[in-house]
């Protein structure tokens, strides 16, 4: 298997090949905040959009909740925009903010990034995954959880055992993808937590093991509540139509939140690096991110507003700790100074073009080698 169950070694990047790079990236990006006299953190668009975000995931259940919507199918497109709302606050607000970039006040960033936990996520897992493991170790074969996947039936990493079933991927991926969030509410979050703390991951999270448990059981406890038991005793349907509405909604957050993430790693362009026996790679880490992700749709105002400048991987990977709000225009720096060293920076043109591309990355992948 390819998931990360047993142990985990800290892998170590070389601290001498691609040094001026990383130097001369991150003083260009640090002269633009000072010369333009702004803060990496959010601005005032920022704060609209996670009201914005909030609301749309809010509005159409409390619609529901208090009469004003009782026809099954607007019932359903509640659901449906829920489901994007769902996406909108994990691409939008709180992955600023669980990476520390939303304010420089920890306060802020803090209970912003819980509110996950009021979809039906985990915070301090999802840290622990994201933030940890799949921006230290990108595209690393059981260390990234996102090309580490669970079930055999998915392929994401050349370096993973292949098996004939994979050669389907490309089309029955994408029921999958529709699974993500929906393994949240159900046991994913539980799973992942008693295995970070066998790998001694929680401690990233300064919070002891029995807290994150509690935690997350009281999250669970609130999030079932309101979202399963309150409408089944609320609303006039069936009550075997909740649960359906429910998988409706994560089907629709897990396709969107999956048809951004995978077209930024598992591409064509992109590489899958291995740590030697010593656990080092031998490449600079920020040289690490640029051959390991690609961009998409730069060009488009409605992508980099809607899902929180994720389309600009590139930048976010190099930068996690700023705002997405400034990646459009730290991506001009980014391409030019990666053009001056001669590294790669992969960008597709649209975002139809970056999923066509993941497309036949499956199909790749789901051959033998």
């Amino acid at each position: 298997m390819s998931t990360i169950t047993e142990e985990l070694k800290p892998i170590r990047f070389s601290q001498k090949i691609g040094n001026d790079f990383n130097g001369t990236l991150k003083k260009r990006v640090r002269d633009y905040f000072k010369d333009n006299n702004i803060s990496r953190f959010a601005n005032a668009n920022m704060v609209f959009k996670t009201i914005f975000m909030i609301t749309l995931y809010f509005t159409p259940y409390f619609l529901m909740m208090f009469g004003v919507v009782t026809n099954v199918w607007l019932m359903t497109l509640c659901w449906i925009i829920m489901g994007i709302g769902i996406a909108g606050i994990g691409l939008s607000i709180m992955h600023d903010a669980n990476h520390g970039a939303y304010s420089k006040n920890e306060k802020v960033n803090f209970w912003i990034g819980r509110v996950l936990n009021l979809v039906g996520g985990f915070a301090p897992t999802w840290n622990i995954q994201h933030n940890v493991l799949h921006h230290s170790y990108t595209n690393v074969l059981g260390y990234d959880e996102d090309v580490s996947p669970p079930i055999s039936l998915l392929r994401f990493s050349p370096r993973d055992e292949y098996r004939k079933i994979q050669r389907f991927q490309f089309i029955y991926a994408w029921f999958f993808y529709g699974m993500m969030t929906l393994t949240w509410i159900v046991n994913k979050d539980f799973a992942q937590l008693y295995r970070y703390k066998k790998l001694g991951l929680t401690k990233t999270e300064n919070e002891k093991f029995n807290r994150l448990l509690i935690e997350l059981i009281l999250s669970k406890i609130f999030y079932y509540s309101y979202i399963l038991v309150l409408p089944i005793l609320v609303l006039d349907v069936a009550w075997w139509m909740i649960p359906i509405f429910i998988v409706i909604m994560h089907f629709v957050a897990g396709i969107i939140l999956a048809a951004i993430f995978q077209p930024a790693h598992v591409v064509n362009e992109t590489e899958f690096p291995q740590p030697d026996a010593n656990c080092s790679i031998e490449n600079n880490w920020a040289i690490h991110q640029l051959q390991t992700t690609s961009n998409f749709a730069p060009r488009s105002r409605f992508l980099y507003w809607f899902i929180g400048g994720l389309n600009y991987q590139v930048e976010h990977h190099l930068f996690p700790n700023i705002c997405h709000v400034h990646y459009k225009a730290l991506s001009k720096i980014v391409k030019q100074t990666a053009q001056e060293f001669g590294i790669p920076y992969y960008s597709e043109p649209t975002f139809l073009s970056a999923l066509a591309n993941h497309t036949r990355m499956l199909k790749k992948l789901g051959k033998a080698a």
